[in-house]
């Protein structure tokens, strides 16, 4: 990691079902704080493309409704892709601004929403993305799942930096995969805006002996637009999403925030030597690890649900593909 490094977290709203003005504004949010030293910028979960709170998009078991599937036609269209004019706008801020990018998106891929993180490098554009793995809830119904080919951390000028999307984080293997990385800035986009995520954070920072980055949005009824049907609130003004973003230290140190019912950018300095000093006494990955008696596998191939290629068997008779490798069969291959 740099010897020292001046993190943001932006806690505001984006702007639902309009990709473009949320570009617009996260533009104006990035030189915002790139314009105070801000050298990494972190948003929130599904902050480019929308998180739909309170929606239900009229499903309940066996019966889907029109108004529904009109309902996520509308959330598809708000999506954005990799290579779409939205994160190239944002790509060219980071590139002004000389600061390193990590925001939630809702990701179209064929006919599939992903909620996403990506990582944009100031010169090397965007380095990087992780797919959620497990969306919570009723996100099942919306979004994809990722896979482990996209839980690697990403290396920058600033140094380690991975991210473990809202709930992701209460997955304890994930956690590990991130440590095993030497994930020094740990961030955190989430739409957990509750007390407990607070407690989550502060846990993460320590177990990890890292630096966490968490960002929430805060956002009312009225921003999403009339005729938005949220089963959690019928006035304009009421709040569905109050933020509680916050920055902490690798011994469980709240740096900055959390801060609740306001629009804001939060501010910390991270410091190289406050991670070393904090290993004195635990290292999830290392001296205080027992790998006698825990061991953890990580599956970090992508997983395609239909695959071309001729399938010829193995030494042992089993069947086995040739012609088609994933991306992580060519990186090794290539090493």
């Amino acid at each position: 990691m740099k010897d020292t490094v001046k993190a943001a977290v932006v806690q505001d709203s984006s702007v639902p079902f309009d990709a473009a003005a949320t570009t617009e504004k996260a533009c104006r949010l990035i030189r915002e704080a790139g314009a105070v030293g801000a050298e990494i910028v972190v948003f929130p979960e599904a902050f480019l493309g929308t998180y739909p709170k309170g929606l239900n998009f009229d499903v309940s078991v066996g019966n889907r409704q029109p108004l529904g599937r009109d309902e996520y036609r509308r959330y598809y269209d708000g999506a954005v892709t990799l290579n779409g004019p939205e994160l190239a706008a944002i790509t060219e801020t980071a590139r002004e601004t000389n600061t390193f990018v990590v925001m939630g998106i809702i990701e179209q891929e064929g006919g599939t929403l992903y909620c996403t993180v990506v990582y944009i490098d100031p010169r090397a554009g965007i380095s990087g993305k992780h797919r959620k793995l497990q969306p919570t809830g009723a996100e099942r119904l919306i979004w994809g799942f990722g896979d482990g080919s996209t839980l690697g951390a990403v290396e920058s000028e600033l140094g380690t930096i991975g991210s473990v999307i809202c709930w992701e984080n209460y997955m304890p293997a994930t956690r590990m995969a991130m440590y095993a990385q030497g994930v020094e800035i740990y961030c955190a986009p989430t739409a957990d805006d509750r007390d407990t995520f607070i407690a989550t954070m502060r846990h993460v920072a320590m177990e990890g002996r890292c630096y966490v980055l968490s960002s929430c949005q805060y956002i009312t009824l009225g921003e999403y637009g009339p005729g938005y049907r949220s089963q959690l609130g019928a006035d304009p003004e009421d709040v569905l999403m109050r933020g509680g973003s916050m920055i902490v230290g690798p011994l469980g140190e709240v740096l900055a925030g959390p801060v609740f019912n306001e629009a804001t950018i939060l501010y910390a300095e991270l410091d190289r030597l406050t991670l070393t000093r904090s290993k004195l006494d635990f290292d999830p990955v290392g001296h205080y690890a027992r790998p006698d008696v825990f061991s953890l596998h990580v599956d970090d191939s992508a997983k395609r649900p239909v695959i071309f290629g001729k399938m010829r068997s193995n030494a042992e008779g089993a069947p086995r593909q040739v012609g088609s490798q994933s991306l992580t069969q060519q990186n090794l291959l290539k090493a």
